[in-house]
């Protein structure tokens, strides 16, 4: 009696449809992934059980460094435009925020800060900024890595910089009540202060102290969350 043949199956897997749904992965972590914004100063926040998150949107965020360098970070936000739902990007606030700024330099100290296109275009595009409204001009001459080793160096120095701190914020407030949330930022909705766990507190009281002199006398202190004891 003959052998019988067994047909062989053919062990190919057929992948596509697991691509696919990498692909998918892949697109959705992409879109919903939140990127983190690139700081002049690395610090450990101090740890807490609050478990209240600060807002992400329509918010100044304060960093303080071990060191007492203060400097900005500037949120996105979403605005109500006649009953359209519009995003202020980031690159936009920071532009008015620059234009608010030297205005107001000029009006309360007399003095003018002359910037090219150029430059502006620079300080929209910096994820963080803090240094002296004298300075402003030489730093944006600088390349981004040179202007990156600058701010790690500087930064705003209180009180010696408090003029500057107050412009700073000052236009900041004004670009919040132009588009419609003045009242999160002035409400301390909208104002985050993050510094190191081991700054000294006095560094930290000159930023509160600045910002209820500009009557912002709320706003939310950045922790990392801890588990609550039992």
């Amino acid at each position: 009696m003959g052998k019988v043949k067994i047909k062989k199956k053919d062990t190919r897997i057929d992948m596509t449809a697991m691509s696919d749904v990498t692909v998918l992965l892949l697109t959705f972590f992409m879109l919903t992934s939140t990127f983190l914004t690139k700081e002049p100063a690395q610090v450990t926040i101090p740890p807490s059980v609050s478990e209240k998150k600060v807002p992400q949107e329509k918010a100044v965020q304060i960093l303080v460094s071990q060191q007492g360098q203060v400097y900005f970070t500037l949120m996105g936000g979403t605005i109500d435009n006649e009953g359209t739902k519009e995003t202020l990007a980031t690159e936009n606030m920071r532009a008015e925020v620059l234009e608010y700024a030297l205005k107001i330099y000029k009006d309360e100290q007399g003095k003018v800060v002359n910037l090219t296109p150029e430059q502006k275009k620079k300080f929209a595009l910096a994820s963080s900024f803090g240094v002296p409204m004298r300075e402003l001009s030489g730093w944006l001459k600088l390349d981004q890595k040179s202007m990156d080793a600058y701010l790690q160096k500087k930064g705003l120095s209180l009180p010696d910089d408090n003029v500057d701190f107050q412009v700073w914020m000052k236009a900041v407030k004004q670009v919040a009540q132009a588009h419609g949330f003045g009242k999160d930022l002035i409400g301390g909705q909208a104002v985050a202060i993050k510094a190191d766990r081991s700054t000294p507190y006095k560094y930290v009281e000159g930023v509160t102290a600045n910002l209820q002199e500009l009557q912002i006398s709320k706003f939310s202190l950045m922790t990392a969350l801890t588990e609550k004891e039992g």
